[in-house]
């Protein structure tokens, strides 16, 4: 693609509305002209092995199946493909003739509201965390599966691309400690494969390869009227689309810590497992993390054929050893916990547990989630009421079970764990103690304290936003104080009280747990 196209594309007099000054930016498959209202993108003639624009046809295509995917989840973003005719120093938009090239038409928002621009500023927060966790969610349950017998639908479709990276880097680097690395990682990745294999054919069978974005970091999700819209989906190869949502959500993970953001990306993983109850997906989840580490590492090394700046280059170099690193602490072997909660309802078992997943990478299971996944809501004639309807013993059992296969699935997957519930019979407790000694690790009793009237103003606030999938109210809370079961003098032992409205005693919990597993 021409300077000139770019240059003679800056013209007000060419569109159909008002510019307010260009700007155009340049990526290594597109340039993107921002006119103030809308922006329009045109795809560079690039083969890169896993994507071809050479030829106009496959541009065009390309445009409007940019258009098709991502109207799915940015329908206000994403309007029109247009041709552009006359010559690259005398182009026409949406003119008369023979296109020479394509543009996809966008509205423009502000670039500062780009999540990647938040983090930078530090303005980024839980609240958009959190946002992603559950649309991404929302869009993973409702996208088309890809059906099973599909050429994409199969464990060695999944482990193609990965593979490809390694061939792909490798002819790139010249650093004989570099190529080492990679020659580890490509061993550890083939490790991980067949070890993983039967997980990665079920998640086929069992529909978890789907449409899906491909490409979901910050950089390509914004604000717009306050809210997290997601764009600019992967739309040059199905390989890269067609994918276990899994392997999507990781994009994601990996790119918050990339950044530096382990707390949110813990926080995001955690909120994106309970939206989809995918907690089998946990045992692939640091191959998929590995893998989109070492695909970023790969596109950054693909700069360098575009860059003559001698230190523009060593730039780009050090960012690809940034991402191979981050692909190499993926194959760690890792310290584990299981720790539960003990207290009545509102005590503040959440928070706590959700200390230790920002802090300490644990996988947090809520009672008050999967208890609703298993039985679904409580009729409302029984609303406030215990020993009834979802609540009624045989559902509780259930639910501790549940609870229980869903630790034991993430500890065997690496990850610490911690389950927000009650605990309030000696029962449950056992069995999640056999659930730690079965896995081999460290069992800690969250002993979650607070006063009453602190419980009483936590539940206040709890019901009047509305936003809890606890159903509790006082009357419960009063009720399971009468009847809870207290720790044993062998429990106590495996136990640590925390007074839940006091940080400085979460903070004394956190460093607890890293003194007697280092690791973590």
């Amino acid at each position: 693609m021409s300077q000139a196209l770019i240059a003679a594309l800056q013209n007000p007099a060419l569109y159909p509305h008002p510019t307010e000054g260009f700007r155009a930016i340049e990526t290594h498959i597109s340039w993107v002209i921002l006119t103030g209202d809308y922006a329009y993108k045109i795809k560079k003639p690039v083969d890169f092995g896993f994507l071809n624009f050479t030829d106009l046809a496959s541009r065009k295509h390309f445009c409007e199946e940019e258009l098709r995917l991502n109207q799915r989840m940015a329908p206000n973003l994403y309007l029109e493909v247009v041709p552009i005719c006359g010559s690259p120093d005398a182009p026409v938009i949406g003119g008369a003739g023979e296109p020479f090239e394509y543009a996809l038409k966008m509205r423009e928002f502000p670039q500062t509201q780009l999540l990647a621009e938040l983090q930078a500023r530090g303005e980024l927060t839980d609240a958009h965390i959190d946002a992603l966790a559950e649309q991404i969610a929302r869009f993973h349950q409702s996208t088309p599966q890809v059906p099973a017998g599909h050429a994409l639908s199969s464990a060695d479709a999944i482990v193609a691309p990965m593979r490809q990276n390694f061939e792909q880097i490798r002819p790139l680097l010249s650093e004989a400690a570099d190529l080492r690395q990679l020659d580890a990682l490509e061993e550890w990745t083939e490790t991980s494969v067949a070890r993983l294999r039967p997980l990665l054919e079920q998640r086929c069978e069992q529909g978890f390869v789907r449409e899906c974005h491909g490409d979901l970091h910050l950089g390509n999700a914004t604000l717009i009227d306050g809210k997290v819209v997601l764009f600019d989906c992967i739309e040059f190869n199905e390989p890269f689309r067609l994918i276990d949502v899994a392997s999507d959500a990781a994009f994601l993970a990996m790119d918050l810590e990339d950044r530096g953001l382990k707390c949110q990306a813990r926080r995001f993983l955690n909120g994106w497992l309970e939206h989809t109850g995918d907690y089998a997906a946990l045992g692939l989840l640091n191959l998929y993390k590995a893998y989109r580490a070492l695909v970023r590492a790969k596109v950054s090394l693909f700069r360098l054929y575009q860059e003559q700046d001698a230190v523009q280059r060593k730039v780009i170099v050090r960012q690809y050893r940034s991402y191979a690193n981050l692909a190499e602490s993926y194959s760690a072997i890792p310290s584990r916990f299981l720790a539960i909660t003990h207290g009545v309802s509102a005590v503040g078992k959440s928070h706590v547990a959700l200390r230790l997943v920002e802090a300490l990478g644990a996988i947090r299971l809520r009672s008050d989630i999967e208890r609703k996944r298993l039985h679904g809501e409580q009729p409302e004639a029984q609303q406030g009421q215990l020993d009834t309807g979802i609540y009624s013993q045989q559902a509780s059992d259930a639910t501790y079970q549940r609870l229980h296969q869903l630790a034991t699935t993430a500890l065997q997957a690496g990850f610490s764990v911690v389950i927000d519930a009650a605990y309030l019979k000696q029962q449950q407790r056992q069995d999640a103690w056999q659930a730690a000694e079965t896995t081999g690790v460290p069992f800690l009793i969250l002993d979650c304290q607070a006063p009453d009237a602190v419980i009483a103003q936590w539940l206040a606030q709890r019901q009047a936003e509305g936003l809890d999938p606890s159903d509790a109210t006082m009357e419960v809370v009063h009720a399971q104080q009468a009847s809870r079961e207290g720790l044993s003098e062998s429990e106590r032992l495996h136990s640590r009280r925390v007074d839940t409205q006091d940080a400085g005693s979460l903070d004394e919990l956190v460093a607890s747990i890293r003194q007697h597993l280092p690791g973590l």
